[in-house]
């Protein structure tokens, strides 16, 4: 049962994509007054796609919910730290904040590895909050892998 946040949205999206064989991320976009847009959790493997991650699959559907390429105000709440692609998409889509549950220092583009958001070359900067969630964000991670080892 969730607690109806955008958080807990998207780490019900998590263990739906677990429950499917993805890794376990899940993600949502939020309007500026709060409201859930669009939510979604990875499709790599069923849509054979490297890049249907949770992210840009929830960005994509809330630009299409408001008819409109830029999200400004939207928040984007993900229960992993943002690849550099995901990362990069945040920008691009232009949404307020990013909030995310696990750091990710092995893939992450953040916090760790690229840190594209940091970039000079990043024109649209997102504020970023990380760890909100993240005992139960990284927890879902590790038991997903655990199982395939």
């Amino acid at each position: 049962m969730t607690d109806g946040t955008p958080m807990a949205l998207a780490l019900d999206e998590a263990r739906a994509a677990a429950a499917r064989g993805e890794v376990p991320v899940g993600a949502v976009v939020t309007d500026p007054a709060g409201r859930a847009l669009a939510r979604a959790g990875n499709e790599v493997e069923a849509r054979r796609d490297p890049s249907a991650h949770a992210e840009i699959l929830a960005l994509r559907g809330a630009a299409a919910v408001l008819g409109e390429k830029w999200l400004a105000g939207c928040t984007l709440w993900v229960t992993l730290e943002p690849c550099p692609m995901c990362a990069q998409a945040s920008s691009l889509f232009r949404v307020r904040r990013v909030v995310f549950g696990a750091y990710d220092p092995k893939g992450g583009g953040v916090e760790h590895g690229a840190r594209v958001l940091s970039a000079s070359s990043c024109h649209h900067v997102p504020e970023v909050v990380g760890g909100v969630r993240e005992t139960e964000s990284g927890g879902l991670l590790r038991a997903f892998f655990a199982e395939r080892r």
